[in-house]
Formats: C-alpha cells, structure tokens, sequence
C-alpha cells in the first residue's frame, strides 16, 4: 500500500494519530443533531488547521478520529484547539446544553492518542466497525439497569 506523503515548505511528513477523546462525565449525548454539528464542526476546523481527518466516527459516548497532523502542531496542541473551539461552537448552536454541562465545557480533560504508523488501513478498519462491535457488546450484556428485588419504591436509609 502506497502512503501519501504531505509536504510543508522545507519538509516531507506523514504523521498520522489514532486519537479518542469522551464527552464530559462520559454522557452519551452525541446523536442525532448533535451528531451532524460535530462532524460539520470538525471538518471546519481541521481545514482551518490543515489537518486531513483520514477517518472519523461519532460513537454516543466517545469520537474516534485518525488525523495527519502536521509537524509544525503539537497533537496537545491540535487537541486543545479541537475540544476547545468545538464546545464554543457547540454550545453557541445548541444553547440549551450549557445547562446539563456548565461552565462550557463539553468534553472531558484527558484523550488516548496513539501514532499509527504504517498500519493505517487496520485502524481505519477498526474505527469503521467499532460502533458494530460496542453495539454486539451491549447486546451480551447482562447488566441489569434496575433492581429486580424493589417493588417500584426506594427503600428507606
């Protein structure tokens, strides 16, 4: 498999990261108009940067990204500018959010961030199945969600 190789002024580079990153308190609030908005949202703002999003998927509860990032950024960087301008944007277009979230922000302090090297088809993969694999998951499951032993009331502390 051929890479693409990028090129600056004075440098040729290929630096590409698989980069995971949760809203705040991990609440699944990613769906639907929220969901249109944060892609539009990122494809903005990566074309500000010019940084190219190889693959990218909005899970419920988490965003899954591959992004070559070039050399002159810093992935905290890129990340800080990323979560930062997209919960302004985000909170700017869905005005009643800011309530459940407060203080605006929208996402989570922390990210999982890791390179990829020359196995970019094996992550690009993995982030197009993983909502396949997270929904046969919740399928197995056997959490139960409500206490099968109450009667409808909470008891008494």
């Amino acid at each position: 498999m051929a890479e693409k190789a990028y090129s600056l002024s004075h440098t040729k580079w290929m630096c590409k990261y698989h980069i995971v990153f949760t809203p705040k308190y991990r609440r699944k609030v990613i769906y639907n108009q929220i969901r249109s908005d944060l892609g539009e949202i990122f494809r903005k703002l990566c074309r500000y940067k010019g940084i190219e999003i190889t693959e990218g998927h909005l899970m419920p509860d988490h965003v899954h990204m591959l992004l070559a990032i070039p050399p002159k950024y810093s992935v905290a960087s890129v990340m800080g500018y990323l979560k930062g301008k997209s919960s302004l944007m985000i909170f700017d277009r869905h005005a009643n959010m800011k309530y459940k979230f407060g203080n605006r922000k929208f996402w989570s302090a922390g990210y999982y961030v890791s390179t990829v090297g020359l196995n970019e088809a094996t992550i690009a993969k993995y982030i197009r199945e993983q909502e396949k694999a997270d929904i046969a998951l919740d399928r197995l499951s056997v959490k139960e969600y409500e206490d099968p032993f109450s009667r409808g009331s909470r008891p008494k502390r």
